[in-house]
């Protein structure tokens, strides 16, 4: 995965190239540091992921967003920035960002980010049905809106999430506590959830004492 990161903060930066490259399939490819500089890496480099501030020297990173849009130019995009108020947040929406980052946040937020781009990217193709246009979307079909007592449909895409950015590696119900700050337990119920509907696969870690330790994985 290839990131275009666009932040005029250099410490800031900093910090979330470290982020993003603990991830060893995350390479940031380039940084820019004002509007400009932003445009020409984009069609220089062809990132798969632009991580955009809004504040820049020259200009807004909506605005510059906007004119992506308007060229034809439908990478993913995530705002990272400070710019909370209303009108920043519904224009970056309707101009089809992936997700929208409020500074400050943390590295888990961050990777949750990265994870949603892998999902979208896996699901890709020349034409759509209504199922895989929600997937793509991250829309629940209707006929899977009723969720069981207790499953958060936001709790379950974070859960999700953590499954895909691990792939090919199988995680336990703790490891995905203690990635997506949840109870052991709590994890435990999300993931059996994923099973049950087919988008998770369920493996045995033998050779341990005792019973085998459950390990799970995102369905490819």
């Amino acid at each position: 995965m290839r990131v275009l990161l666009v932040e005029d903060d250099l410490r800031v930066a900093r910090v979330n190239r470290e982020w993003l490259e603990r991830d060893p399939d995350v390479h940031v490819v380039g940084t820019a540091v004002n509007c400009a500089q932003a445009s020409e890496l984009l069609r220089a480099l062809t990132p798969d992921l632009v991580l955009l501030d809004v504040h820049l020297p020259d200009g807004s990173g909506a605005e510059l967003l906007r004119g992506w849009r308007a060229a034809g130019q439908w990478v993913d995009v995530v705002m990272v920035t400070a710019a909370g108020d209303e009108a920043t947040v519904r224009g970056s929406l309707a101009y089809g960002v992936l997700d929208y980052l409020i500074k400050p946040f943390g590295g888990s937020r961050l990777a949750e980010a990265v994870a949603r781009h892998r999902l979208r990217a896996r699901l890709t193709q020349d034409t759509f049905n209504q199922a895989a246009l929600d997937r793509f979307r991250g829309v629940q079909a209707s006929e899977e809106a009723a969720l069981p007592k207790g499953v958060d449909v936001h709790t379950l895409e974070r859960v999700a999430a953590c499954l895909i950015q691990a792939l090919p590696e199988p995680l336990s119900a703790e490891d995905v506590g203690t990635r997506v700050g949840l109870s052991r337990v709590t994890a435990w119920r999300y993931l059996e959830f994923l099973v049950k509907s087919g988008q998770a696969e369920l493996a045995h870690l033998y050779g341990a004492a005792g019973r085998p330790a459950k390990l799970y994985r995102a369905r490819e």
